[in-house]
């Protein structure tokens, strides 16, 4: 079984879609919320939808997915953004994957739902990453064995990239797959800040990270 866990903080206006289309093809997996302490109606709107179980944590992506996780019970956990829906037949692709005993997790296919052709090279360059250093971000959906996100300890507590440090850990384990299938994340941010900034800012963020600038000082200048 898949355990989809989905951290959220403020997510009304998204939360309600994304659980909708992970029940379109995923009836028999686990959903897990966990709400990092929403002012708004997204724990009651997801409270409301058969089947899905809200967990109340503290806010802080990490700390979420390790919340949600601790109330998983499925073979493999998916970790979710709130404003990603999946494209349709992504529960069987996932399962399909997993068959194979070398890969220990994955993600989606990037995928932006705009007409706009200036999201299309977004897309492509988040395809050639992958495709070249097998680095999905969290936008993409990430899923992994259960028994491994054990073995790791879960996702550190940090305020930015803990996407990117769970998946080089769970490399270091073995193989990571990109599907074909397409997890479809809202343009949101790209409209508000502007595609070049930011493009500018991920791509400044991941050079830093790479230097070694701690998360906490990351989270600074990515959310100021």
């Amino acid at each position: 079984m898949i355990s989809i866990i989905i951290p959220a903080l403020n997510e009304e206006e998204y939360i309600g879609a994304c659980i909708a289309a992970i029940k379109k093809n995923g009836d028999s997996c686990e959903i897990i919320v966990a709400d990092g302490g929403s002012s708004d109606r997204t724990a009651e709107i997801a409270e409301r939808q058969e089947g899905v179980k809200v967990v109340k944590t503290g806010r802080g992506r990490g700390l979420q997915m390790n919340a949600g996780a601790s109330h998983a019970t499925g073979e493999i956990l998916l970790f979710l953004h709130a404003d990603t829906i999946l494209e349709d037949g992504w529960s069987k692709a996932v399962e399909a994957a997993m068959q194979n005993a070398s890969i220990m997790g994955g993600a989606f296919t990037f995928a932006i739902p705009h007409p706009g052709k200036k999201y299309r090279l977004v897309e492509q360059w988040v395809g050639f990453r992958c495709s070249l250093f097998k680095l999905p971000y969290g936008d993409q959906g990430i899923f992994v064995r259960r028994d491994i996100f054990k073995k790791l300890e879960g996702c550190k507590n940090i305020p930015l990239m803990e996407d990117v440090d769970l998946i080089e850990r769970v490399k270091r384990l073995g193989k990571i797959v990109i599907l074909d299938k397409k997890a479809f994340t809202s343009e949101r941010r790209w409209l508000k800040e502007g595609l070049l900034r930011t493009a500018s800012l991920n791509q400044m963020i991941m050079f830093l990270y790479r230097m070694g600038i701690s998360p906490h000082k990351l989270a600074k200048i990515y959310y100021r």
